[in-house]
This record gives C-alpha cells, sequence and structure tokens, in this order.
C-alpha cells in the first residue's frame, strides 16, 4: 500500500494559528492522515498548553499528544514582519486554520480579503466561542462556557446536585473534529470546481458544536415540551443502563435496554419475575421503574467480582463492560491488537528521554491505527527549516524572526 493510499491527506499544506484544544485538535486530525500541518507559535512561551498539566519537564504531554505529527515555527503575530512572514507561507498553503476570538486577525491585517489576495483558493478555518457572527461573536469564551450554552452541562451529574463537567475539554474537542470535518469538506469541493471566499471560510462555533450532539433535546422540548434532566449515570428514557458496584470495589456499565436483552439480564440476575412483568415489556415501562430495576441489578452485581459478573453478563449476550483507568488501558489487548497506543521516547524531566505510549489514530485505516510520525515538536524545532526551504530566508533573518 502506498504512503498516499494510508496518508489520504498527503500533499495538503496547513497553517495553523492556533492554541489550546480546538483548533490544534483540527489540526492533529489533518496532520495523523498525512497533510504537512505547520504550527505557529509566539516567542518564548509557544502555545500555552505546553504547560497545561505539567508534571515535569519543559513540555506537557497534553501538548505532545494534540500537536503530533506537526512541525512548530516561532513567529511573533504582534510584529509587522511576523504577519508579513505569514501571508508570504500562506501562498503556499492550502489551508488556514485559526482560533482567535473573532476580530483578532482582522485587526492585524490578516483577515480573510486580505488572505484571500494573497491565496485565492486557501481554505480558512475559523474556531471561535460562538461563531464569527452574531450578536455574541466577539465575546472570549473557552470550552466549559460553550458546554453550558450548548445544553450538555445542564444534562451531566446527579439530579440532586449542580451541573459538573465531563473529565476532558469535550467541546474543545467536538469542535475541532467538525473544524477538520468542514476543511476537508471544503476541500474536496474545492478540487471540483473554483470556489468563492465566502465558502471557503469554515465557521465552527463551540457552543454550536455541542448543540449539534445534544440528539434530540430541542425537538422533545418543541414536540412535547419535554425538559430534560440530570439523570446521574443513567440516560434519559432508557432503562436499565447504569454503572453498578462489585463486591470488589470496582463498578461495571451494563447496557441492558434492548427488549429481548433485558429478558436474558433479568433471568441471569435471578428475577424472571422481572422478565415476565407485563410492565416492563417496553423501554417506557422500564424507565418508569427504573430505581427498581437498578436495586434489583446492584443487589446481584454487589455479590460477584467484576470479572465474575461481567464473565455471566458475556455469556448471555448482555452488552456489559469495565470501568477502565489509563492502567486498563495501557493493559487491553483489544487497544494493543489495533495499535492504540504508541510509544516514544521523551522528556519526562529526568536525565533521559523516557518510554510514553500515546492514544493512536482515529479512524484506522488498513486494519490498525496509522504509525503516528512524531509527538508534538519542541518550540520552534522546524523554523529555520519552513522559512528557509519555503520562502528561502538566510539564516540571519530567521534568527532576527525568533
Amino acid at each position: 500500500m502506498s504512503d498516499n493510499q494510508i496518508r489520504p491527506l498527503a500533499g495538503v499544506r496547513v497553517l495553523e494559528l492556533g492554541n489550546y484544544i480546538a483548533a490544534p485538535t483540527a489540526g492533529r486530525m489533518l496532520a495523523d492522515f498525512g497533510a504537512e500541518v505547520i504550527k505557529v507559535e509566539r516567542p518564548g512561551t509557544g502555545d500555552e498548553l505546553r504547560n497545561w498539566r505539567l508534571y515535569a519537564g519543559s513540555t506537557s504531554m497534553l501538548y505532545r499528544t494534540i500537536n503530533r505529527n506537526k512541525k512548530s515555527i516561532v513567529l511573533d503575530l504582534k510584529t509587522e514582519r511576523g504577519r508579513e512572514i505569514v501571508l508570504e507561507l500562506l501562498r503556499h498553503c492550502d489551508v488556514l486554520l485559526e482560533n482567535f476570538r473573532p476580530g483578532t486577525l482582522e485587526k492585524w491585517g490578516l483577515g480573510p480579503e486580505r488572505i484571500d489576495e494573497a491565496n485565492p483558493n486557501l481554505v480558512i478555518t475559523r474556531i471561535s466561542a460562538f461563531g464569527q457572527t452574531g450578536p455574541m461573536s466577539e465575546r472570549p469564551g473557552f470550552a466549559a462556557v460553550a458546554e453550558a450554552y450548548g445544553g450538555l452541562r445542564e444534562l451531566v451529574g446527579d439530579p440532586d446536585r449542580p451541573p459538573v463537567r465531563t473529565g476532558v475539554s469535550i467541546g474543545d474537542s467536538i469542535a475541532g473534529i467538525y473544524a477538520a470535518f468542514g476543511t476537508v469538506m471544503a476541500l474536496f469541493q474545492r478540487e471540483r470546481a473554483k470556489i468563492p471566499l465566502p465558502q471557503r471560510i469554515i465557521d465552527v462555533a463551540l457552543n454550536e458544536s455541542i448543540l449539534s450532539v445534544m440528539e434530540s433535546l430541542i425537538p422533545d422540548y418543541l414536540a412535547y415540551g419535554v425538559q430534560r434532566r440530570r439523570v446521574g449515570g443513567r440516560m434519559e428514557g432508557i432503562a436499565p443502563s447504569n454503572a453498578y458496584p462489585c463486591a470488589d470495589g470496582t463498578s461495571i456499565i451494563v447496557a441492558g435496554n434492548g427488549d429481548a436483552i433485558y429478558q436474558r439480564y433479568m433471568r441471569i440476575i435471578g428475577r424472571p419475575d422481572l422478565a415476565d412483568d407485563p410492565d416492563l415489556q417496553t423501554n417506557a415501562g422500564r424507565w418508569a421503574r427504573r430505581d427498581e430495576l437498578d436495586e434489583a441489578i446492584s443487589a446481584w452485581t454487589s455479590r460477584h467480582t467484576r470479572d465474575e459478573a461481567l464473565k455471566l453478563l458475556d455469556e448471555a449476550g448482555v452488552p456489559s463492560g469495565p470501568i477502565y483507568t489509563a492502567a486498563d488501558i495501557c493493559q487491553d489487548q483489544q487497544y494493543e491488537a489495533r495499535n492504540m497506543i504508541q510509544h516514544f521516547d521523551v522528556d519526562t524531566g529526568g536525565n533521559e528521554p523516557q518510554p510514553v505510549g500515546f492514544p493512536g489514530i482515529v479512524p484506522v485505516i488498513g486494519g490498525a491505527s496509522l504509525p503516528i510520525r512524531n509527538v508534538g515538536p519542541d518550540l520552534g524545532e522546524h523554523t529555520h527549516e519552513v522559512l528557509s526551504t519555503l520562502l528561502g530566508l538566510a539564516d540571519d533573518e530567521i534568527e532576527d524572526l525568533t
């Protein structure tokens, strides 16, 4: 299989002006599948993500993960020369990817119209809290705020407690995925016809990205007046599906809400009375008695260790699984078989680099995760290579820029 077959975006060049997680996630996805992604970072500190969750060393594993397969160059976009270099680079690129506050690029003289003069075929992908238009467009905002505006935060947690957040920046990641999809869509369209500037601007808002994955939240409200509420480990209107405690202090997830699955489920836990109850033959009836069902299931799981319970459920064809920690994931044979943990020697703050596993590339092509070419680069690692090769700048010019 040729390199282009396994890296379908080979030959695409992206200039990434993104910080934090959203735009860099989009850049990571494009880079994973072969695009040359040149990440522009500010002198001295670079992307602030370099210091997020930095336990030791000089660069966080979070940065190394989200900025894998990219090149890092240093430019000061607050200087006229730095902005000139950006325009010169864009003449050699297919995509500009950015997540500044709306109006920032325009203030720097790098708005879409100016960029279009430099490269009339460029795809411009912009990620912001609320989008590039509308009354809230100029407001700043991180994923936590967008998750609240998009309706997600109201549904996360237990009903008798304030809303909580997920353990990752899910809003940024979802927006980054949409941005990558929008970019590839525009590149595909560009191959078929000359595309005017407005159609080459991909406008991704964090709050809208969250709203788009909220399933039928809005139609249920408008059609039936339903206001969905937090239901803890459950899913609104679906039962029985929850986390249940085991005898060894662990918990498992069991999704036994399908009608036929429910029958097998109740019999394996020794409750044929619940399996045969006429009021529990449909999901609506089971949801109405969800507390009773969860109590019966918990009584059964509490008598078994995690492995015992999962073995019995698997034999009965009931979907279930352990609640993995990072340690569990690192030892899992399924992830290993599909190359989903890939190891690199990186600086962890000690005298010598240490082998560290990083999550593999999704989606899989050819049966296993494509190999990661490199983890997130050191600050400015590729400045000389990029500026000398693409722009022909001399060494002293490059030194002056950095």
